[in-house]
Formats: C-alpha cells, sequence, structure tokens
C-alpha cells in the first residue's frame, strides 16, 4: 500500500482531523535524520534525478523522514545520523491535506507507490553529513 493510501485510511490523532496516526513497516519503512542533513540530502536526491518517495518534514522537531522499501536491509547506516524506522514503529503526520509552517509536512508526496532507493539515500546523506561537518569545522581547522 503506498503511503499515500494509507494516510486516507489512518485514523486521526485524538481530536485533531488533520494528523494522522501511520503503522511503519507495512510496504515501506522510514529513515529520520536530522533537517539540516535531511535537506541537503533531499537536494542532492533531486539534483541526481533520483527517484523521491514520500518525505515529511517534522518542523517542531527539525527532522526528516524518507519512506524507504520495508525489505531493505538494516546495515549500511553506521556513522550517519539516522534511525532507521520499521516493524512496531508509528509515526504521526500530517493527511494530505495539511501544509503549514508550524508542523512542516509533506516535502514530496508522490500520487504512485515510489518509494526512495536506500542505496541512493544513503550516498545523499553520507555527502551530506560530510558536508554538513565541514561547515561546523572550527575555524582554522585543516582542511
Amino acid at each position: 500500500m503506498s503511503l499515500r493510501d494509507a494516510l486516507r485510511r489512518a485514523p486521526t490523532v485524538g481530536d485533531i482531523p488533520t494528523l494522522r496516526l501511520l503503522r511503519v513497516g507495512d510496504g515501506w519503512d522510514l529513515v529520520r535524520t536530522p533537517a539540516e542533513i535531511g535537506f541537503l540530502a533531499l537536494t542532492h536526491l533531486r539534483a541526481t534525478d533520483a527517484a523521491v518517495g514520500p518525505v515529511l518534514y517534522d518542523s517542531p522537531n527539525k527532522r526528516l523522514y524518507y519512506a524507504i522499501q520495508t525489505t531493505s536491509a538494516d546495515g549500511g547506516w553506521e556513522g550517519l545520523p539516522v534511525r532507521r524506522l520499521s516493524s512496531n514503529s508509528w509515526l504521526v503526520a500530517p493527511g494530505l491535506e495539511v501544509m503549514d509552517d508550524w508542523f512542516g509536512g509533506w516535502c514530496e508526496l508522490p500520487d504512485d507507490d515510489t518509494l526512495t532507493d536506500p542505496d541512493a539515500l544513503r550516498t545523499a546523506l553520507q555527502q551530506a553529513y560530510l558536508t554538513a561537518l565541514g561547515h561546523q569545522a572550527p575555524s582554522g581547522a585543516c582542511r
């Protein structure tokens, strides 16, 4: 089931009709990363014309969530500031109609079952992480 379809069917969160509770691990998993690195990676993915699946921006927590294939291997994320969410995980997400400055919203939400390729995402995150580290180097540091 596509994430878009899952959003349509997901229960609301309490009395807030615009927020949905999604069960992760049914057809897609998530990779969570800090927004600074996640946005750099998204720019890289778009520039390389890689297929990009749903990407959620969580503004209050300054995080991005990328939807990837459920069957993707767990390994390969070591050394990156990411957390992979799979079975037994839940995500509070805005519905299809929501995009606001406070919550954030969907940066990408394809109409089909497109998911971000985990290998392409890993490469983009590695590049973004190295770029972010470069910007945080103390002055006078060797480059």
